[in-house]
């Protein structure tokens, strides 16, 4: 596996690369990086394939623009795309996990020739919302927090995260996974409460995710900050503006779902909702005793999944 920066619409973009043969672009989700993808990327890379995954725009070794409106749909499915031009592919599979899957399912929507299948974990594809997404937030939350309300502000959510990385990232990545024990007061927390409120700090850490696994993310966010993440869900409303020709639009090309079985994601979202959004849907997985981080938690169940699909598309 080797590390290098690329250039791809407009900015500089440094990939995670191994292995030759057909294009699998693997978009890692927040507050994560390519290392996200650390047991994808050699697994690939046996099986045939030319496994990349990048830190996406605003993430570890890649740029940060200052606006805002820099991290829409529009310029991340752009950077996709840039990225197939810069390593010479005509078309690859994209896989995309957390945010990573709704810029895949936009790639394979807006630019089918160019993703011929697209694989999605954690996060399932259910069309186009009637109304703007920050709109439907504030009705869903009702008088209690929502994260993605809480992030909207400028500066707010930075904070509290940046003011101990090792720690946000310990208990961030402990309360989303299969392994949590404690109760998790998460969804019912008073409006004003802030995002850490009521997550747990591991007395050990799980056993997918060492010391050194820790100091990666650490030293990837404590460098790069989390804003450029966080602009990401600054774009809700405006994704929306931008993309009102995918309003009853279906994924056409070929499709997988991945997910962990303890998600919470999965409870907010589930996979049943992709019913009828699918053309060409080749399966859903659910992944036992596995929470939001799934392709870390259980990449061999993981591998075993993207293989089968990749190998009969």
């Amino acid at each position: 596996m080797k590390l290098r920066t690329i250039s791809t619409n407009g900015i500089r973009m440094r990939i995670a690369e191994q292995g030759s043969g057909p294009l699998v672009l693997l978009l890692h989700g927040f507050p994560e990086s390519w290392y996200s993808w650390r047991h994808q990327l050699p697994a690939l890379a046996a099986a045939g394939f030319h496994a990349v995954a990048p830190d996406q725009r605003g993430y570890g070794g890649t740029e940060a623009p200052s606006a805002i409106a820099a991290y829409d749909i529009l310029h991340l499915v752009d950077d996709a795309v840039g990225v197939l031009d810069a390593l010479g592919a005509e078309r690859a599979v994209v896989v995309g996990h957390d945010w990573g899957s709704p810029v895949a399912w936009h790639c394979a929507l807006l630019h089918p020739e160019r993703f011929h299948a697209v694989a999605a974990l954690s996060v399932p594809y259910v069309g186009r919302s009637p109304l703007p997404p920050i709109e439907m937030f504030r009705m869903m939350a009702g008088d209690h927090f929502f994260y993605i309300l809480h992030f909207q502000e400028p500066g707010v959510a930075e904070r509290e995260l940046e003011a101990d990385v090792r720690s946000t990232m310990r208990r961030f990545l402990y309360a989303a996974s299969g392994d949590v024990t404690e109760p998790l007061d998460f969804w019912q927390k008073p409006k004003a409460a802030k995002f850490l409120d009521g997550l747990p700090d591991p007395k050990t850490l799980p056993p997918w995710l060492t010391e050194a696994d820790l100091d990666t993310f650490t030293a990837e966010f404590s460098r790069a900050g989390f804003r450029g993440g966080l602009n990401w869900y600054r774009n809700f409303d405006r994704n929306w503006e931008l993309t009102p020709q995918l309003d009853r639009a279906k994924v056409a090309v070929p499709s997988l779902f991945i997910g962990g079985a303890l998600d919470p994601v999965i409870t907010m979202s589930p996979p049943s909702a992709q019913d009828g959004w699918l053309s060409d849907h080749r399966g859903t997985v659910l992944v036992d005793d596995a929470g939001h981080w799934v392709q870390q938690e259980k990449p061999d169940e993981v591998n075993a999944a993207l293989l089968t699909f990749l190998k009969n598309l």
